[in-house]
């Protein structure tokens, strides 16, 4: 046993820093935003302790998920989601399809697609605001304006005006953004399948198209499956690139992120730190599984 902790006593040691740091600004702050959660800490005097607290344990959970409002930020936040998902998922799958086999200039077309990438949300959110402006007819701007110049005017919609699907056109600039991610992830899963299997196949007679449908495509299923686990968390997430676009106080954009920025801008810190703890269970439901899978993957 002693010739054990000495052995593990140096690794134990260079970890240290990191593990305190962990412990004190990660997990110690996640349990005081549930601790604030479960008081009723909703005004600007009980926020400067000018009046006490107290704990009401899940009221602000129940008062939450029982509230219109709320409910519709997070059926907001399952639209924005699946559309996000599904836009970056086939736009970058089909241009890591279409580039894996290496053409001339494919280095140029690779960094054109990987651009958006490097650009912040709230950039891109300035200009896909004007692009996506809600103006019609004579006062037709952004993608409007240009529909309307080329003849396809019933193309012409509010966009992220619109009660029910405006959190669907945020999405738009996300897809634009994160599409060639996704193509770079994809890209990288086909060039690592060996040559000799693809030659295999074809002397076994496979055609292009079931080579990849019965080869390759199968290869790829832990790269699909990571994409979709970083781009789904990202998509629940989001807040820069919509507060850049919209306002807090535009009802048919609200997510629960920027419902965590409006409670708090109020000095509601009870609700905002509920909404937080939300989000927090929405992401480790959807992660811990996939770090569960990978863990078992390795261990093989």
């Amino acid at each position: 046993m002693l010739k054990r902790l000495k052995t593990a006593g140096p690794p134990l040691l260079l970890l240290a820093p990191s593990l305190l740091l962990l412990a004190v600004f990660v997990y110690g702050l996640l349990a005081a935003n549930f601790q604030t959660s479960i008081t009723d800490n909703h005004t600007a005097a009980q926020a400067t302790g000018q009046q006490p607290t107290a704990v009401v344990w899940f009221e602000n959970y129940f008062a939450l998920l029982a509230s219109d409002d709320f409910q519709h930020s997070l059926m907001n936040l399952v639209i924005f989601t699946v559309v996000f998902l599904v836009g970056t998922m086939v736009i970058g799958f089909s241009w890591a399809w279409l580039m894996d086999k290496p053409s001339r200039g494919e280095g140029v077309f690779r960094a054109i697609y990987l651009f958006p990438m490097a650009v912040s949300f709230v950039a891109s959110g300035v200009v896909w605001r004007w692009l996506l402006n809600s103006n019609e007819g004579e006062n037709a701007s952004g993608l409007n304006r240009l529909f309307q110049m080329i003849g396809l005017d019933f193309l012409q919609n509010p966009w992220w005006n619109d009660v029910t699907w405006g959190i669907a056109a945020i999405a738009l600039p996300a897809i634009w953004q994160l599409s060639g991610y996704v193509m770079a992830l994809f890209l990288a899963g086909f060039r690592g399948i060996p040559d000799e299997l693809r030659e295999a196949a074809r002397m076994d007679g496979a055609s292009e198209w079931q080579l990849y449908r019965l080869v390759l495509f199968p290869q790829l299923s832990p790269v699909a499956l990571s994409a979709l686990i970083i781009i789904g968390h990202m998509s629940l997430k989001s807040f820069d690139l919509i507060m850049s676009i919209s306002k807090p106080s535009n009802y048919q954009t609200k997510v629960p992120a920027v419902d965590m920025y409006v409670f708090k801008s109020s000095f509601d810190y009870a609700n905002a730190a509920a909404v937080g703890t939300i989000l927090l269970v929405i992401v480790a439901v959807i992660v811990i599984p996939y770090l569960i899978w990978t863990n078992r993957q390795e261990q093989r």
